[in-house]
């Protein structure tokens, strides 16, 4: 049993060894076979690389070549579509450029003359202010000098006569300054048609409105130096009216009170609103300037009719004197046509005379062979026309009915 046991495994430890050579054989010849498809295998590769990399060479070039060629005609068309677009872009913008230069050239005109003005206007404000200061100071003078009332009153005559005059009217025409009646001694009198005169006093107070706008005062003060002069004004209506003037000049029955500014009046009347009724009262009416202006061009429309009146009249007179001056010469012509018809009458009488009673007898001397060869007698005709009479009515009418 030990000795087969052994042969056996003998035989098998041979069998495991023949076949181990056999698988290493094997497997020496498969190895040698893979690496001999291997080395195929990579020469194949390296072919294949290097075929590969030849392709590829030759395709980039040709890529190269055709993007290099697609390039130039790419670059050419775009150089030709720049340029075209560029003139385009150019001949859209042309105008534009102008307009901006234009526009730029304006714009430095314009810079220059607001420059100009600026400078002009600085110069006009500090005139300006120079005028306001200068006003400023007038005005007070004139305010210092309005206090005193001569200077008033003289002040208040010279707008007196100013508005007068601005209306249109002659001094010593259609106005009068300064004229005494009775006792009285209006400022002015303005005449109307028919010889008829308006009444006019400036003498209205303005003490109170002028302290009314000193400087440094209070509202409360101002209000009561314009409630004062308000009050001063009716005082003064109350006086005019007690005067009469109408009954001491030939003037319907009322007086002008003349106030020498607006602001007086407007003034006395905003804080005093029944003041025209007080006066018209009174038969004294408040003027200011625009007012008394007014009333005045009524007036020289008044005067101007009056004149055209009396130009209508002149004329009427002047037709009738040549109606009968033309009616006079009228009859001196009938006259002359009945002179005519006379004379025509004469001549006829003497032509019929002539032919029946001489001609005959003068033509016998003829036959006696008399006439030591002269020319024969004429033959007269008579006149056969007469004067053409006046038919005309005006020319026609006989003294007496003239006078009828």
């Amino acid at each position: 049993m030990p000795t087969g046991f052994t042969i056996d495994f003998v035989s098998l430890s041979i069998g495991l060894v023949l076949g181990a050579i056999f698988v290493f054989a094997y497997a020496m010849r498969r190895i040698s076979a893979l690496e001999k498809e291997k080395a195929a295998m990579e020469n194949m590769g390296q072919t294949f690389d290097a075929l590969a990399q030849e392709s590829m060479k030759k395709s980039a070039e040709s890529f190269l070549q055709l993007a290099e060629m697609r390039l130039k005609e790419a670059h050419k068309d775009n150089s030709y579509d720049l340029e075209k677009r560029q003139k385009a872009i150019s001949d859209l913008l042309g105008p534009v450029n102008k307009t901006l230069e234009t526009m730029d050239e304006k714009l430095q005109t314009l810079e220059k003359a607001r420059l100009t003005a600026y400078t002009e206007l600085r110069t006009q404000i500090s005139h300006m202010n120079e005028d306001q200061a200068k006003l400023r100071q007038e005005t007070s003078s004139l305010v210092q000098a309005l206090r005193s009332p001569s200077t008033r009153g003289q002040w208040g005559e010279m707008q007196l006569k100013r508005c007068l005059e601005m209306a249109g009217m002659v001094e010593e025409v259609h106005f009068s300054l300064q004229v005494s009646g009775d006792g009285q001694r209006p400022d002015a009198i303005v005449h109307l048609p028919g010889g008829k005169q308006v009444i006019i006093d400036a003498k209205a107070p303005i003490d109170s409105y002028l302290n009314a706008f000193k400087e440094d005062i209070s509202e409360s003060e101002r209000n009561q130096a314009l409630d004062a002069h308000a009050r001063h004004v009716k005082d003064h209506i109350k006086r005019l009216g007690s005067k009469s003037y109408w009954s001491q000049f030939d003037s319907p029955e009322f007086v002008i009170m003349f106030l020498p500014g607006e602001s007086y009046f407007s003034a006395a009347l905003e804080r005093d609103p029944a003041l025209i009724e007080a006066g018209v009262d009174q038969r004294v009416i408040p003027a200011s300037p625009t007012t008394l202006i007014s009333l005045c061009k009524a007036v020289m429309y008044g005067w101007s009719q009056e004149k055209l009146a009396e130009s209508a009249k002149e004329i009427s007179d002047l037709g009738m004197e040549l109606y009968k001056r033309i009616s006079s010469f009228g009859g001196h012509m009938e006259n002359m046509g009945k002179g005519l018809e006379r004379a025509i009458d004469s001549y006829n009488k003497a032509v019929g005379s002539l032919e029946s009673n001489v001609l005959p007898q003068a033509r016998r001397f003829k036959d006696y062979q008399l006439g030591g060869g002269a020319d024969s007698l004429p033959d007269l005709s008579a006149v056969e026309t007469t004067s053409r009479h006046l038919t005309a009515p005006e020319l026609t009418e006989t003294d007496e009915k003239k006078d009828s």
